[in-house]
């Protein structure tokens, strides 16, 4: 029997933050929830009730497995600087700390290299156990699935392998306490029996099948919503996306407004590839980046001659686009005199080259954009009155990022995928503070800022592992650009321990009575946290908020002679 011993779990119990004002629950960067046992119980025994004992285990292993996964990825973060065995038991150690099972490691044998394990472990005060006792009465084999599973999927996740772990004894077959022991599966002569209470649920499997059927036939009867490269639920998106489906089916000029990077060209290609001209060119041009004295080549075409340079005829992009799509990005930046070659094609359907007396007929689908106020540069003499009410007719108004909240989740697993495939890289995903603290943003660069920082975080992440705070914001000046302030541990301002205004004035008075120096108070808040840490650096570190390298500078600053 090996002797093995827990290291403090100061360094787990620092991570586990609450804000009753907010209804939220932390473990680092993962949202947690506190649950009556007897909702666990009921829902055990609905569960049991409607799909039957082996649906039932699936389903909750697979739950279990899930929570493993994550908190493996918590160890390997937290303790990385200890031996094997003490990164190892952060899993029992915290699933006591969540309220599970007492766990008491009996024999544990592993090496990451050669993937060898071997798990023997205690059980006692089994939730799971007890909620089943409780309502269906003793039982023929063990019960505790969820446990198991956790278990289960929190060491295949630590050792990178599949290790299996079976209940070999518990309570609620009559034993004294339950006892769980784990290894590779391919070292279970009955692993078959077992494995498949970790795979997809069969009857959820079924329920997708008539569930596509469904949406088949749903399919038949209205229009499927929205295109491929358009993502969004939200109602601001919604109602604009409906408005381009309405206008796609016309011939009608369309004005695209809204901020700078909501995607304006996005929606343009989407009316082209939603309209019968799908099949023709779209052609976009950005009005701002071309300068005023090429703008009207560039639009209309130029004929050899017409200027010194013009060495060659060439056609313009109202030409190029000739049955399909002209986008117009910046239309409120074209100079006055393209702005009255431009009315005379909307309203004649004809183009003149520069320098060429031949009118030539196109037939274009004209789409501009713009972000500033049309109305108000028509009253400063900058746009064209009569070209502001031709491109007016049918405005669509796309809402900014920070109006359109609940569709940050979409739109980063969309980026996610496309970032990952552009590095050749893979992540878990973002963490729920990480995702917070997003939504927390004010977004001056709308979802062209998003992807940005989306890919800033596939770049910095480790990998197949989670997006965090730390990986989006580039630096602690974009902290401070949160709206509601994010502290130096990734907490929403509102949410830090003691946040409330109240709590933090509190704070700075007793800090301020006691007469301690700004300079005295870093060191004993750094001793502190090294203490709390159980000398673990990279420990005291994340207690404080800051980095590796920021610790080290200030014990090497306090260190160095005056």
């Amino acid at each position: 029997m090996n002797d093995i011993r827990y290291p403090q779990n100061n360094d787990l119990r620092s991570l586990v933050h609450f804000c009753a004002e907010k209804g939220l629950i932390w473990l680092d960067e993962n949202r947690m929830i506190l649950m009556h046992v007897a909702a666990l119980a009921e829902l055990r025994k609905e569960l049991i009730n409607s799909v039957g004992i082996d649906q039932a285990r699936r389903i909750l292993t697979r739950m279990g497995y899930a929570s493993g996964v994550r908190d493996a990825e918590l160890a390997k973060k937290i303790r990385s600087g200890m031996s094997l065995k003490d990164a190892f038991v952060v899993g029992p150690q915290l699933h006591m700390l969540e309220g599970m099972v007492h766990v008491t490691p009996i024999e544990l044998d592993c090496d990451l290299e050669s993937g060898r394990f071997y798990g023997n472990f205690l059980w006692e005060n089994s939730c799971e156990a007890d909620v089943h006792v409780r309502e269906f009465g003793h039982a023929e084999h063990p019960v505790c699935w969820m446990e198991i599973g956790y278990a289960s999927g929190y060491t295949s996740a630590f050792m990178r392998r599949f290790i299996l772990f079976k209940e070999v004894e518990c309570t609620a077959t009559g034993n004294n306490h339950c006892r769980i022991v784990g290894k590779p599966v391919e070292e279970w002569p009955d692993a078959a029996e077992h494995t498949p209470y970790y795979e997809a649920d069969s009857i959820v499997g079924r329920m997708l099948e008539l569930r596509s059927q469904v949406d088949a036939l749903r399919a038949s009867l209205e229009r499927n919503l929205p295109r491929p490269n358009l993502i969004g639920a939200s109602s601001g998106f919604r109602h604009a996306y409906t408005l381009i489906d309405k206008a796609a089916a016309t011939q009608v000029t369309v004005l695209l407004l809204g901020e700078t990077g909501v995607g304006k060209e996005r929606f343009a290609r989407a009316l082209h590839e939603m309209s019968g001209r799908a099949a023709g060119p779209f052609v976009a041009i950005n009005c701002a980046a071309l300068p005023h004295d090429l703008i009207e080549s560039e639009l209309f075409g130029v004929e050899k001659g017409a200027f010194t340079g013009a060495q060659v005829s060439r056609m313009g992009k109202f030409e190029r686009a000739d049955g399909g799509t002209l986008f117009l990005d910046e239309i409120g930046e074209l100079p006055l005199a393209a702005q009255a070659k431009l009315l005379r094609v909307l309203q004649e359907g004809e183009i003149e080259r520069l320098g060429d007396e031949r009118t030539r007929k196109i037939n274009v689908r004209l789409v501009a954009a713009t972000n500033v106020d049309l109305q108000a540069a028509v009253k400063a003499g900058r746009f064209r009155s009569d070209l502001y009410y031709r491109l007016n007719v049918y405005p669509v108004v796309i809402p900014p990022l920070r109006e359109r909240l609940s569709d940050i989740p979409l739109l980063i697993e969309s980026m996610l995928q496309r970032f990952g495939a552009l590095h050749g890289k893979r992540v878990a995903g973002i963490t729920d503070k990480a995702l917070r603290a997003l939504k927390g943003y004010a977004w001056p660069g709308n979802i062209r800022e998003l992807e940005n920082m989306i890919e800033r975080g596939m770049i910095l992440a480790p990998q197949n592992e989670w997006i965090e705070i730390e990986h989006l914001f580039a630096g602690p000046q974009d902290f401070e650009a949160v709206r509601h302030g994010i502290d130096a541990t990734g907490n929403l301002a509102s949410e830090a321990p003691g946040g409330s205004e109240g709590g933090i004035e509190a704070l700075c008075n007793q800090v301020i009575n006691t007469g301690i120096g700004l300079d005295d108070l870093e060191q004993v808040l750094i001793q502190h946290a090294v203490k709390q840490s159980g000398g673990n650096l990279s420990g005291a570190a994340r207690l404080l908020g800051i980095t590796r390298p920021q610790l080290n500078y200030r014990l090497k600053k306090r260190e160095s002679p005056v």
